[in-house]
């Protein structure tokens, strides 16, 4: 998500942290004194700006590849400045209407080499009490049910990480929207995963929403590193969302993929035997069959909206694809 055109920035006050582990956390922004936000739909975002951020510099080592590390002045101090990016909002409409604040969840990032992220270092940085937060008083984007899925009776939405986030949003609206007597014909999967079990945020609210019945809904759970109390919870899958993808549809894991592909090139297969042998074998939560799945993904009627990390996201449009299924991510 990028930031255009000349931005008018307003005063807002961050709210209600949680955090769920070191990198992940949840936070809700109240808006300056007696003003409002203004109206949206579920999986729009919005640029948010925090003035004293550690700022980075971009450098070219020796083997020509472009990093970025800390911009320190004349003592070795970090420099401070402000920096701005735009997130998705999980709150759905009718909260933000109720309530007057907008909801996020944010992840602390971090490059290859360490460098943590400038804006979302700036938000893990916060205090326990209320911390300002600017953001542009404009909501935009196109990554929504009426623009991406209109026509299919089955959406699948798929997401990794921070980028559940668009899909709340459309879940808690449906739900609220469905309590008020307007069900639309439609299914809606939601596959959501994570590292753990900690990491599932919203997990508790959107297996309520499920159990509601309130719209035809199945919420599909799962982590990537399964302590022994995930083993046991009837309600949790277990593997990556690309390769649970894969496990419905009878594919071989992305791993095995491509150390098929390393030996039919003749290439040095260690890297690939070793990225095997840590893949979890994915696993479907007890309450959810496979041919119930199949049936749900009919291609003629389903398309896959997916949001989150970009390797993944990469290889389930391959998924998609190798089955027809029409493809649609949010372009971060």
């Amino acid at each position: 998500m990028t930031l255009t055109g000349v931005a008018e920035w307003h005063m807002g006050t961050a709210i209600d942290r949680r955090t769920l582990s070191p990198v992940l956390e949840i936070f809700r922004l109240k808006p300056e004194d007696g003003s409002q936000f203004p109206e949206y739909v579920p999986g729009q975002y919005i640029a948010l700006r925090r003035n004293r951020c550690r700022l980075t510099r971009r450098v070219v080592g020796a083997d020509g590849r472009e990093r970025y590390v800390p911009d320190l002045d004349d003592s070795g101090q970090p420099k401070l400045g402000p920096v701005a990016h735009s997130y998705s909002i999980v709150s759905a409409p009718w909260e933000t209407r109720e309530h007057g604040c907008l909801e996020f969840y944010v992840v602390l990032e971090r490059d290859g080499y360490g460098t943590l992220g400038r804006l979302s270092g700036s938000f893990f940085e916060m205090s326990t009490g209320d911390e300002a937060v600017q953001y542009v008083n404009r909501i935009t984007g196109n990554f929504t049910l009426d623009q991406r899925a209109r026509g299919f009776g089955s959406v699948l939405l798929v997401g990794t990480g921070t980028g559940l986030a668009p899909f709340v949003s459309m879940i808690k609206q449906l739900h609220h929207d469905a309590r008020q007597g307007r069900v639309a014909p439609v299914q809606y999967t939601l596959l959501h995963t994570n590292r753990t079990y900690e990491e599932l945020a919203y997990h508790r609210e959107l297996l309520a929403i499920e159990g509601s019945q309130t719209f035809d809904f199945l919420y599909i759970a799962s982590v990537s590193r399964p302590a022994a109390r995930d083993v046991e919870d009837p309600r949790l899958g277990r593997g990556r969302a690309n390769n649970l993808l894969r496990h419905m549809f009878s594919m071989p894991l992305r791993e095995e993929d491509e150390l098929h592909a390393a030996r039919a090139a003749g290439e040095d297969t260690s890297r690939a035997r070793e990225a095997l042998a840590r893949a979890v074998t994915p696993a479907l939560p007890g309450h959810v069959s496979r041919n119930e799945l199949l049936t749900r993904f009919d291609p003629s009627r389903t398309v896959v909206l997916c949001c989150g990390n970009l390797a993944s996201m990469e290889d389930i449009k391959y998924v998609a694809d190798a089955h027809h299924i029409p493809f649609e991510k949010e372009d971060w």
